[in-house]
């Protein structure tokens, strides 16, 4: 018989904000995590990205602080994470579970005016949640206390790792009561480096391996097209937008001058579109989001900076414009649609020169992308050509090779004005871009 909210004996408020917050059944993440933090022990969970473990280790935290009113003591549960999108989208979690509750949450993230996230600290929430950068500044400033922690959470550490952050998760683990409880969470168990803070932060903990990373999930289905180029791609993408029905769309690129280059394209062709990437200010990501969450925009264009942590309800559709440099990136990209149970699809625009990557990824994922044409635009390149015959050593093939002499090429009148002169290229074309026509000029 499979598990149900009501057999973790949650207190009533906490209850009626889960049936409020439009929870029915528990996910497999769930139905582990939460009785197994309940009773205090430590763990160390490996769970896919879009399980449900942020309301998994979510419930039991606000269930202890429920239970156990202490009104006097600092800030009672931390949860450390990679992004400030996850710290947000964590925080909008928290206040659907908690719209019953007096329970009360604070962000402190890099980006934000110092003066109110300092407020917020003083204010001394029930539970913190924070990337470890920032965090730790105000520790060292004596802003913020842990001395009454008493649990403490990282969420996606293999990511935290990735990013540079092990020495400040380290140091902060030093300012936590060491009474406290621990969980950890990271899509895989095996990231080189994740036993240094495991060691630290965990004491005989139980394992628990949930989705792992690399299991096919069961909602998204994966689709390849072929692509000759980038302008190819451009009417791939657009073609993808006008006829492939989904309530939101999420395109990603590798880089943020691609991002920055591909928005405004596709705004000219009246698809309403907004671009997220790493350097934009937090007020702008704010902005950005709340246009995508609010339905005012259907298309995000993002870099990886989307790929873990931003959880956009409506999202049925992701495009890799260019494929993810590895297999875990993939994974992440592809695992914002799909979600809670909903059927999703990835489609993954590949080229010539991505080939090699596509066919590393399968192999990592033990994925079998389905093979798609759009009709009009099929792909001339239809994979690597297959070599026939044993390949020449260097030596015979020089010998083999007639001394020819290079071809004179002509110069004309105009090329040799035209020496020295350089055309400013514009955004497109730093991003390989070309402007797309209208259809019907």
């Amino acid at each position: 018989m499979n598990p149900q909210f009501s057999d973790f004996m949650l207190p009533e408020a906490l209850a009626r904000g889960l049936t409020k917050a439009g929870f029915e059944t528990p996910t497999p993440v769930q139905a582990q995590v939460i009785p197994l933090a309940q009773d205090g022990v430590d763990l160390l969970v490996s769970a896919a990205t879009g399980s449900g473990k942020t309301a998994a280790f979510l419930l039991p935290i606000m269930q202890q602080l429920l239970d156990a009113r202490a009104p006097r003591s600092a800030t009672r549960a931390l949860i450390l994470v990679p992004t400030r999108e996850l710290a947000r989208q964590i925080y909008i979690h928290f206040m659907r579970l908690a719209s019953v509750t007096r329970l009360t949450a604070g962000v402190i993230i890099g980006g934000e005016r110092r003066d109110r996230q300092i407020a917020v600290l003083r204010r001394n929430p029930d539970i913190l949640v924070a990337t470890p950068g920032r965090l730790l500044e105000y520790i060292q400033a004596s802003a913020a206390d842990l001395t009454d922690l008493e649990v403490l959470v990282l969420d996606e550490a293999d990511r935290m790792l990735d990013m540079g952050f092990a020495e400040d998760v380290l140091t902060i683990i030093g300012f936590t009561n060491p009474a406290r409880q621990s969980l950890l969470f990271s899509a895989t168990l095996h990231h080189k480096g994740l036993s240094s803070i495991t060691d630290r932060l965990l004491r005989d903990p139980q394992v628990l391996v949930i989705n792992p990373v690399r299991e096919s999930h069961p909602d998204i289905a994966h689709q390849v097209i072929l692509s000759d180029d980038t302008e190819h791609k451009q009417q791939q993408l657009l073609w993808l937008l006008q006829n492939e029905p989904a309530e939101k769309v999420l395109i990603f690129t590798n880089t943020r001058e691609r991002a920055i280059a591909l928005g405004p394209l596709l705004v000219g062709q009246g698809q309403r579109t907004v671009v997220l990437h790493g350097e934009l200010d937090q007020r702008e990501r704010n902005r950005v989001m709340g246009l995508v969450h609010g339905g005012a925009v259907r298309i995000l264009v993002a870099t990886d900076v989307a790929a873990r942590g931003l959880d956009i309800p409506g999202v049925q559709l992701v495009i890799n414009f260019e494929l993810a440099r590895s297999g875990d990136d993939y994974l992440h990209r592809t695992g914002r649609t799909g979600r809670a149970g909903e059927k999703g699809l990835a489609i993954a625009l590949v080229g010539p020169k991505d080939w090699n990557l596509m066919e590393s990824i399968e192999r990592y994922l033990g994925l079998s992308f389905q093979a798609r044409a759009i009709p009009g635009l099929k792909a001339k390149f239809s994979g690597p050509t297959k070599r026939k015959g044993p390949r020449k050593s260097p030596s015979k093939a020089n010998k083999a090779a007639p001394a020819t002499e290079k071809p004179k090429v002509k110069e004309r009148e105009r090329d040799r004005k035209a020496i020295g002169k350089r055309r400013k290229p514009t955004a497109s074309a730093q991003a390989g871009l070309s402007p797309l026509r209208k259809q019907g000029s």
